[in-house]
């Protein structure tokens, strides 16, 4: 039995509601059992520093350029991540070239690569985009490239057949075939563009909420660093959740599957076969056996 939206949203507030009053009560009575609260500023600091930091002009700057360095390296990550990959996966020739590169570059973290974008770009804003941009590519890259080669090449043959030259198939098969492996890569790219973006703030950066979290630990202001982090945790939340959404609208062609925690399937049971006069006793046994048997198929292709 399916939730109806109201009562899945009532659901999803209670739950952080309940985690900000856990949050609240350890904080509050300084438990230190383990972990040491009695460190943690509570939610009521929390939200006195949030507000005041919203009042002020500084925040408002912060914000816009963090998100301006998020949307402009994710924007340039994207595309070149989906041209790239689209290129790999349908020539040999690229693969060869650009895949050793790539691949040797890819495990190296984008939050390393700070000194380099010091010397070799002339501005720290210059450089932030392009660790930013750094770290959303390769999950765009890996995503897209898998994509496009898991595609049929049924849908390929059929459309050349009807006379499409490249850019046609690229077009209407092998990009719209792959949209739902490239909205995989770009979620994920947009996630750890946010860590690296902050990341990279913090060690280089002038303004931005990154920048503004790091000065406040340094000042031992404790419910301003937590500030930063709800911040962060809620742009990160809604530029995913865009990502996400945009990429359904997308795929709206694509076929729907409904999952129901806890649902029961239902055991699809065969038409009983008409009774013959020439039938005997020793067919019935093996009837009830088969019947048994087909139930059970149906019943494993259901849940599969």
């Amino acid at each position: 039995m399916t939730r109806r939206p109201l009562a899945r949203y009532v659901l999803r507030a209670a739950s952080l509601a309940v985690a900000l009053g856990l949050w609240q009560l350890l904080t509050s009575l300084d438990v230190d059992l383990w972990l040491r609260f009695s460190q943690f500023p509570t939610v009521t600091d929390v939200a006195h520093a949030f507000s005041d930091r919203v009042s002020g002009a500084d925040y408002w700057t912060d914000l816009t350029d963090s998100l301006t360095r998020i949307l402009t390296g994710f924007a340039l990550a994207a595309v070149l991540g989906v041209a790239t990959g689209v290129l790999v996966a349908r020539s040999r020739l690229a693969e060869d070239l650009l895949g050793p590169v790539l691949e040797v570059i890819r495990p190296i973290p984008a939050i390393a690569l700070v000194p380099v974008a010091i010397l070799l770009f002339p501005s720290n804003e210059q450089g932030i985009v392009f660790i930013t941009c750094t770290a959303a590519y390769f999950p765009v890259l890996v995503s897209t490239r898998h994509a496009v080669r898991a595609l049929t090449p049924v849908w390929e043959e059929a459309v050349r057949t009807m006379g499409a030259g490249r850019l046609r198939i690229l077009g209407s098969v092998v990009l719209p075939g792959a949209l739902p492996g490239i909205f995989g890569g770009l979620s994920v790219g947009i996630g750890v563009s946010w860590i690296c973006v902050i990341s990279a703030e913090m060690i280089s950066g002038q303004y931005g909420v990154g920048y503004r979290t790091w000065q406040d630990y340094t000042i031992v202001n404790y419910p301003g660093v937590f500030v930063g982090m709800v911040t962060i945790g809620v742009l990160g939340w809604l530029t995913s959740t865009a990502v996400e959404l945009l990429g359904r609208r997308l795929t709206r062609w694509l076929p729907r599957t409904s999952y129901v925690p806890g649902g029961r399937t239902r055991a699809v049971r065969p038409l009983p076969a008409p009774a013959r006069a020439d039938d005997d006793a020793e067919h019935q046994p093996q009837s009830e056996q088969q019947g048994k048997d087909d139930t059970e198929e149906a019943r494993d292709e259901h849940l599969v």
